[in-house]
């Protein structure tokens, strides 16, 4: 069983950055695919970006830019660097995983391929 662990997150001001960071507990990461999702109020979750276990990453077009997701083998650690951060990326934030070969833009986009969840970390930009 797989377990997520996701800390970071808070409130800044419009312009500035924040790192969220995800372990993940149970299995070795570099089987997975892993990602970042988030959820505004009254809004969808939606995908914003994607790693497999060869590095190679997707991005959502609001998010090309400013984010970047990587990982740490050695410490089975997921991260996502936020920069230029705008009000409208308020909202909470998910790691995901997946045992896929796939991790691409069908991945990005049906949060229903993910089999593990973490609870969750707030971010809140004000302007």
């Amino acid at each position: 069983q797989v377990q997520l662990g996701q800390s970071g997150g808070g409130s800044v001001q419009a312009g500035g950055s924040l790192r969220l960071s995800c372990v993940a507990y149970g299995s070795h990461y570099v089987h997975f695919c892993m990602g970042w999702f988030r959820q505004a109020p009254g809004k969808k979750r939606e995908g914003v970006a994607t790693i497999d276990d060869n590095g190679r990453s997707t991005y959502a077009d609001s998010v090309k830019g400013r984010f970047t997701i990587s990982g740490e083998e050695a410490k089975n650690t997921l991260y996502l660097q936020m920069n230029s951060l705008k009000p409208e990326d308020t909202a909470m934030y998910y790691c995901a995983a997946a045992y896929s070969v796939s991790c691409g833009y069908d991945e990005l986009r049906d949060d229903g391929r993910w089999s593990y969840w973490g609870r969750g970390t707030q971010v809140t930009v004000s302007s």
